[in-house]
């Protein structure tokens, strides 16, 4: 068992290896999930922000979980696209030949996603500090908050890798994030959502992204948390164990 667990980590710090040398070799791809959610930052700042009441003045710490958000869904798409590329160029058959963990390929993959979205979030928070965005929140809140992005990140890249596996095109591959970058404009995470029509905001006050929105928009305020951070965690970890057991199956039939 010890020696089984030697290689899989071995193996899977190799797989990592590999695929963050794709992600420096084309840095555009971090600057690419940043740029749209920045400018939507700066769009809804500075130009939507003072017609919009959301009962306080700063509408940038108001507004920044939810491009995070937005920024994470566009980042994952990349996973699923590597994925596909190397299921249509038969790199899965070329290192199952290989006396190698299986699962290492993928597991390489999604934490590859971890740490390139961890950069672009960190770029945007820097952005949004430039822009105003102020925290009274300590380094405990701070972790929470980063233990729920990496939760929210994990849960949508095995939802990515399910996509990356199963499409029959580069397109489809990608398409999966479209619904789910639209999720944020139907929850709390730029408007309050007492604003809604009764039907919409039934759908945004029961929808993963308005929990996770308001837990981390606490979190960052210093303000109690409530409920929100166990709907929050509670949303995360079923969305990632039910798509890590499909996309398992997924990878299973490919190979």
């Amino acid at each position: 068992m010890e020696t089984v667990k030697k290689h899989f980590f071995s193996d899977m710090g190799v797989m990592l290896g590999r695929s963050m040398r794709h992600i420096f070799r084309s840095m555009d791809t971090i600057f690419t999930v940043c740029i749209t959610p920045i400018a939507m930052m700066l769009l809804f700042v500075y130009v939507f922000g003072g017609a919009i009441q959301t009962g306080t003045d700063n509408y940038v710490n108001y507004l920044l979980p939810g491009i995070l958000l937005i920024a994470i869904a566009s980042g994952v798409a990349y996973t699923s696209y590597r994925l596909f590329l190397d299921k249509q160029r038969g790199i899965f058959e070329r290192f199952h030949s290989m006396p190698i963990s299986r699962s290492t390929l993928l597991w390489g993959h999604v934490l590859t996603s971890l740490v390139s979205n961890a950069v672009s979030v960190v770029v945007i928070i820097l952005v949004a500090f430039v822009m105003g965005f102020r925290s009274s929140a300590g380094i405990l809140p701070w972790l929470a908050v980063t233990g729920i992005l990496a939760l929210f990140t994990l849960a949508l890249t095995w939802v990515a890798a399910i996509a990356g596996l199963s499409a029959k095109s580069v397109d489809g591959a990608s398409a999966f994030s479209y619904p789910i970058i639209f999720l944020p404009f139907i929850s709390s995470a730029f408007v309050p959502t007492d604003s809604m029509p009764t039907v919409v905001r039934v759908f945004a006050e029961n929808q993963p992204v308005t929990s996770i929105v308001e837990a981390i928009r606490a979190l960052l305020a210093g303000q109690p948390v409530g409920n929100d951070i166990g709907v929050a965690l509670a949303w995360c970890v079923g969305i990632l164990l039910v798509a890590y057991f499909f996309a398992i199956r997924v990878y299973k039939k490919q190979v």
